[in-house]
């Protein structure tokens, strides 16, 4: 079955360019700086996001947890939001491996942390308390629908965290999606942070890794701390391959991606028993739940759209999230709609 798959954009296959890409590339031992393909990659996400340099890793939650410990120690405390990636979705991987303790802020609607709420959480100069070390903003934000952190924050945040002495890192796993959404360049979202991660395997459909960018001092820290969780790879130039060609093809075409969300959420809003989260989409995302009058979970509605040979994400007992990237077309999206129509008004006969 050809499916309809909007659990996520991390189900994104490589496309065929990249395969070939994959195919014929040039390898050396990553680990002693010796793979080319790999070193280019490095240098083009670098340059795109104006930073010295930059380190390829495994996934993007090793990103932000090698970020974490390049620039904390242990007992150090990080500022971040309830809603964030890496509080929710990274196992706890900074206080189990790291020994670095969580500060919370509220997640705003928009995504953001108040400035006023940073400065707040900030630690006095007190042995009784852990050492405030660094600020963590999301861009796209995932759990607050994937809206994008405008410019004007993301400066504000940074050069508040600067005056205050924190480190600044930015988890922009889809921060490509979020220059298309504002209109703006990846590399003056990405200017305020001392760090910045970004992911291939997401909306740019390179099967894996992500890419940590930062000083060059910095770097050299995480290529330590990669190498610590076992992040050191070998000949991963077949894998970096996928990823130039993904720089190169698919971050211009990301705002189809974000047409197609709006014509999703659009049809999904005429179906009586679905109600949208307002403002949707902001980017590549929908947001939605089943009404109360409906006599159905989203577990179950789930099971019905499978069979119909769609596949949705559940985030919780009536919520869906669902995420349009390369692989759906327009046609997957009418029959995705349809499909919901379909579970819906089958369960009020």
């Amino acid at each position: 079955m050809d499916w309809v798959n909007l659990r996520s954009d991390t189900v994104t296959l490589p496309t065929p360019e990249m395969r070939e890409a994959m195919a014929e590339a040039v390898v050396g031992d990553d680990v002693y700086g010796e793979d080319p393909t790999i070193n280019r990659l490095e240098e083009m996400s670098a340059a795109l996001l104006g930073k010295e340099t930059g380190v390829f890793v495994p996934s993007g939650t090793m990103g932000n947890l090698v970020a974490i410990l390049a620039h904390c120690g242990r007992g150090d405390e990080i500022i971040l939001g309830d809603k964030s990636h890496t509080f929710l979705y990274e196992a706890g991987g900074a206080a189990a491996l790291g020994g670095v303790h969580p500060h919370l802020l509220p997640n705003q609607s928009d995504g953001t942390l108040l400035l006023d709420d940073i400065k707040e959480a900030i630690r006095p100069d007190d042995i009784h308390h852990p050492i405030s070390r660094m600020v963590l903003l999301e861009n796209t934000h995932n759990r607050c629908g994937g809206v994008a952190l405008t410019l004007e924050y993301t400066h504000a945040a940074g050069e508040l965290a600067h005056q205050l002495g924190l480190m600044l890192h930015l988890d922009g796993a889809r921060i490509f999606n979020a220059a298309a959404v504002l209109g703006a360049k990846a590399v003056d979202l990405a200017k305020p942070a001392d760090s910045v991660t970004f992911c291939l395997s997401k909306g740019l459909s390179a099967p894996v890794g992500s890419v940590l960018c930062g000083s060059n001092e910095f770097i050299n820290q995480a290529r330590r701390m990669r190498k610590q969780l076992g992040g050191g790879m070998r000949q991963a130039g077949v894998l970096a391959a996928a990823g130039i060609v993904a720089l190169e093809t698919m971050v211009e075409r990301l705002d189809q991606d974000h047409v197609r969300a709006k014509r999703l959420a659009q049809g999904l809003s005429t179906i009586q028993g679905l109600d949208l989260d307002p403002g949707m989409p902001y980017s590549n995302m929908v947001f939605l739940t089943i009404m109360d009058k409906i006599p159905l979970s989203a577990g179950e509605a789930a099971q019905g759209l499978k069979q119909r040979g769609v596949r949705v994400g559940v985030v919780s007992g009536r919520r869906f999230r669902l995420v349009t990237h390369y692989w759906i077309d327009d046609a997957g999206v009418d029959h995705a709609i349809e499909a919901y129509r379909e579970v819906i008004e089958e369960s009020m006969i």
